[in-house]
């Protein structure tokens, strides 16, 4: 089970973390990802990280301002996003998986949380 959390309204150049908390004593053998979904459009994939190694990976539009952690001590994953713009505005899904590579697409994953929704204002 995946419960993810600290998502809110923040004007733009602002920041926010997220956190997802997961259940399961095998959580440090899942790699997980964060995704999003905007209003009208296909779930997106947002980031990545490994099980063990904490190897990342994140889409385009969000380097250099996003950034994917994990505590397997603590079985979270944390999405810390800085300079939010407008167009990130959506609902934040955290997701994990078991399979291979840790770079999976989206239907691939096999757990999801409920999400949180993220606003950005202009």
């Amino acid at each position: 089970q995946l419960v993810e959390s600290g998502g809110g309204l923040v004007q733009a150049g602002g920041s926010l973390r997220l956190s997802c908390a997961a259940s399961g004593p095998t959580f440090s053998s899942y790699a997980l990802g964060w995704f999003r979904q905007a209003p009208g459009k296909e779930r997106e994939f947002v980031a990545a990280i490994s099980w063990s190694i904490g190897d990342t990976f994140y889409t385009d539009s969000v380097k250099g301002r996003f950034t994917i952690s994990r505590d397997n001590a603590k079985n979270m994953v944390y999405l810390q996003m800085n300079s939010l713009k407008p167009e990130d505005t959506a609902i934040y899904y955290c997701a994990a998986h078991n399979r291979g590579t840790y770079l999976r697409p989206l239907y691939e994953y096999d757990y999801w949380g409920q999400g949180t929704q993220v606003t950005v204002s202009s």
